[in-house]
């Protein structure tokens, strides 16, 4: 248990004492981090360790440092000045919504892809799983192309993805890319960096998404999220997680469904 962090009166007043409760007893605090002044790890079992959160008008960001780099504090920012908040987590700049290749993604005939996500919990094994599912909003062309055709899949597959043939197996774990969560909200999901560069964002929220408690706990447990992808159309909007579940399976069975697990970047957080 992480013996060495430190939680301001002002931290605590923004996040609650339950959360800050859980974070003083280990729960939600990071196994280890990456400092957010000096970019140093740090580990919050042997380091004494500051909670510091960035507050912008809409969105809040968790973050660690050093206690010898910056006290506990609540930093004031603007929503725009709040990405530099999550590139102190990150170590990197936010990129737009990109597949694969570090170029952006076509909309067939052409513009910017839009990525939708949901977040549900899928039973694998007998143990519930965080998943996220990504469906773009229109046919993807592979950049460069002027189409038609959808490359969604072909160009995750060429990044590490699996083509998922049944989902009642657990997916890899995908090297270099990750699911940023920072004070209970889905911020990012992150991808290596072209040239050996850091991560960049594959999917940014334009406005941070809430998820469950129950979503929240079973990431806290496995600290990993099941990433799943399919072309537009195959899912849809699923108001029930069992329907959810059921869309995957036909999509799997169709043969348009990809998948990778990914490690957190950050902290569950309330």
């Amino acid at each position: 248990m992480p013996r060495m962090l430190d939680v301001s009166d002002e931290v605590r007043a923004e996040i609650g004492d339950e959360e800050a409760d859980r974070l003083l007893v280990g729960d939600d605090a990071p196994r280890s981090y990456d400092c957010t002044s000096c970019r140093t790890p740090g580990d919050p079992e042997n380091d004494r360790t500051s909670t510091v959160l960035f507050v912008g008008e809409e969105t809040a960001v968790l973050a660690f440092a050093h206690a010898a780099c910056i006290p506990s504090q609540v930093v004031t920012v603007s929503e725009e000045q709040l990405q530099g908040a999550v590139r102190s987590i990150t170590g990197d700049s936010p990129a737009p919504a990109v597949p694969a290749g570090g170029n952006a993604p076509q909309n067939v005939p052409g513009g910017q892809a839009v990525l939708g996500i949901t977040s549900g919990l899928i039973l694998i094994g007998g143990e519930l799983h965080p998943a996220l599912v990504v469906e773009p909003t229109a046919p993807i062309a592979r950049p460069g192309s002027d189409g038609p055709g959808d490359d969604f899949l072909p160009l995750l597959i060429e990044q590490g993805f699996i083509p998922v043939t049944d989902t009642a197996e657990l997916p890899t774990l995908l090297g270099g890319w990750s699911v940023l969560l920072a004070a209970g909200q889905l911020h990012a999901v992150l991808q290596p960096g072209t040239e050996g560069g850091g991560q960049v964002a594959w999917w940014q929220a334009h406005q941070a998404l809430s998820v469950t408690d129950g979503w929240r706990a079973a990431v806290n447990k496995t600290q990993r999220v099941l990433i799943y992808a399919a072309p537009v159309g195959s899912i849809g909007q699923q108001p029930r997680e069992d329907l959810l579940r059921d869309a995957l399976d036909k999509a799997a069975a169709a043969g348009k469904l990809v998948a990778a697990a990914m490690p957190l970047a950050g902290t569950p957080g309330a």
